[in-house]
C-alpha cells in the first residue's frame, strides 16, 4: 500500500490533525483552535472553518518536511460522539448544532421510551436520538435532508455531498451495528426517517474528494474520503494495535477503560456498551474516578513528590472509592453513590497511596464487569493520559490488574483516525 493518509480530528477545543506514512507512522501534525461559540447557539459551519485552517497548516507543515501533499490518498474524520446538526441538500445548517454533553431532552426521552427496548442506549434525557427529535422540531420549515453527526458534517464538506455515517457515531443515534440497519422501531417515531445516513463500516471508503475542495488545499482529486469513527475510538487506535484482548486505559481527569473483544457486550444499566470495528467489539465505560479526584487535594508537583515515597508493592490498607462528588456511572451505575476517602491518614503519602490503589481497584472492576459478561480478560494494557507518567501508580495499578501495562505511544485521536482509513479496515 503506497501513499499518505490524512486524519481529521474535531476535538472539544480544536481541531488536530495528522499525516501517516503506508506503516502507520506520523509523519506530520498540526492543530487549530475552533472559533468562539455561543454556547445555546452552536454554528457547525465553523467546525468547518477551524478544520480548513488546520488543514492549511498541515499541508504547509507537509510541504515543510519535504512530502508532496498529492501523496495524500485517504482522508478519515472523527468527532465528538452524540454531536449533530440538521442540514440541507446544499450542506448548510439548517439547525443549531447540539454538542454530546448537551441533555435536558426530557419530552424527547418519553417518546423514546414509549417504544425503545428497556434498557437501551437511546433512552434518558441526554440520548443522542433525542438531540435529533430536538433539531427536527426546530427544523420549523423542513428544509433538512441529512441528519449528520461532527464527523460526518466534515466529511460531507470534502465530498461536496452528504447521506453517510458510520457505525460508531451512529451508535447513540440507536443504529445497530450488528443487524446493519436502523431499528424497526424507529418507524414509530415522530422522526423523518429519509434525513437517516447510510451507515457504513469505520474506514470504508466512501466518495473521492470533491475538485474544489482538493484543489483548494492543493490535493489530488483523486483523495478517496473514508468513514470515520468517534473520538474515543480513535484514542484507542492510536494507543493500541487492533488484537482481541488488547485494552486501552486512560488515566485523564477521568477513568476510561475499552477492550477489544469477540463478543458484543452492551449494559447500559452499568453504563457498558460496545463499538464496531473491524471483525471484533470495542468494549467500553468511563468511570467518574481519576485524576481529578488526586488533583482536588494535590498538586502535579505534590504528587510527583508524594509517589516518590510510596512502595507500589505494598498493598493501602485503606479502602477507598474516589470520587470528587456524589455518583458514579461505571463500573456501578449509581447516580448517588457516595466518595469514600475516609479515614484520613496524616500522612500524606499514605493517604495519596489510599488514592491511587483505590482507582487502580476500580479500573480491575471495570474489566471484571466486562469479562462477568463475556469479555476475555485483558492481556495487555496500554495506559494514556496524564496518569500514565507516573511509574508509582503504574505499578500500584500492575500489581491490582495481574497483567502487563505499557505506556501508548501516540494517544491522538487524529493519529487513530489516520492509521484506521490507511489500513483501509472495513466489516
Amino acid at each position: 500500500m503506497s501513499g499518505l493518509s490524512l486524519g481529521i480530528d474535531v476535538g472539544t477545543s480544536g481541531v488536530r490533525t495528522a499525516v501517516v506514512d503506508a506503516d502507520g507512522k506520523v509523519v506530520s501534525m498540526a492543530r487549530a483552535a475552533h472559533l468562539p461559540q455561543a454556547p445555546a447557539h452552536i454554528d457547525a459551519d465553523l467546525w468547518w472553518r477551524a478544520v480548513e485552517t488546520c488543514l492549511i497548516s498541515q499541508i504547509a507543515d507537509l510541504r515543510a518536511q519535504g512530502f508532496d501533499p498529492a501523496n495524500i490518498t485517504r482522508i478519515g474524520v472523527d468527532g465528538t460522539s452524540g454531536s449533530m446538526v440538521l442540514v440541507d441538500t446544499a450542506l448548510h445548517p439548517v439547525t443549531r448544532a447540539l454538542m454530546y454533553n448537551s441533555g435536558g431532552f426530557t419530552a424527547e426521552a418519553a417518546v423514546i421510551s414509549a417504544v425503545a427496548p428497556d434498557p437501551h442506549i437511546t433512552r434518558g434525557p441526554a440520548s443522542a436520538l433525542g438531540r435529533a427529535l430536538r433539531l427536527q422540531a426546530e427544523d420549523t420549515k423542513g428544509r433538512a435532508t441529512h441528519l449528520m453527526h461532527q464527523a460526518d458534517f466534515i466529511a460531507a464538506k470534502l465530498m461536496g455531498r452528504g447521506g453517510y455515517s458510520d457505525y460508531n457515531n451512529a451508535l447513540k443515534t440507536g443504529f445497530d451495528p450488528e443487524t446493519e440497519r436502523w431499528p424497526g422501531w424507529f418507524a414509530q417515531l415522530p422522526l423523518r426517517q429519509q434525513i437517516l445516513p447510510q451507515v457504513m463500516p469505520p474506514g470504508a471508503p466512501l466518495h473521492p474528494i470533491a475538485p474544489a475542495r482538493a484543489a483548494a488545499f492543493g490535493l489530488s482529486d483523486a483523495v478517496m474520503i473514508h468513514a470515520g469513527t468517534t473520538d474515543s475510538i480513535a484514542a484507542y487506535l492510536a494507543c493500541a494495535p487492533m488484537k482481541l484482548g488488547v485494552a486501552v486505559t486512560s488515566l485523564g481527569t477521568t477513568l476510561a477503560v475499552k477492550l477489544l473483544s469477540d463478543t458484543r457486550i452492551d449494559a447500559p444499566e452499568v453504563g457498558l456498551y460496545s463499538h464496531r470495528i473491524g471483525a471484533g467489539w470495542l468494549v467500553g465505560g468511563a468511570s467518574n474516578t481519576g485524576g481529578g479526584v488526586l488533583r482536588s487535594f494535590f498538586s502535579d508537583a505534590e504528587i510527583a513528590s508524594l509517589s516518590a515515597r510510596i512502595d507500589p508493592e505494598l498493598t493501602s490498607p485503606l479502602d477507598y472509592y474516589p470520587l470528587r462528588s456524589p455518583g458514579e456511572r461505571f463500573p456501578v451505575n449509581d447516580p448517588e453513590l457516595l466518595p469514600r476517602m475516609t479515614p484520613r491518614p496524616a500522612d500524606d503519602a499514605a493517604f495519596l497511596h489510599g488514592l491511587l490503589e483505590g482507582i487502580a481497584r476500580i479500573e480491575r472492576q471495570c474489566y471484571a464487569v466486562m469479562a462477568d459478561r463475556g469479555a476475555p480478560w485483558p492481556a495487555t494494557v496500554y495506559s494514556a493520559g496524564g496518569g500514565a507518567l507516573n511509574p508509582t501508580w503504574t505499578r500500584i495499578r500492575a500489581r491490582c490488574l495481574g497483567v502487563s501495562l505499557r505506556m501508548a505511544e501516540a494517544s491522538e485521536a487524529a493519529i487513530g483516525t489516520a492509521r484506521l482509513v490507511a489500513a483501509g479496515k472495513q466489516s
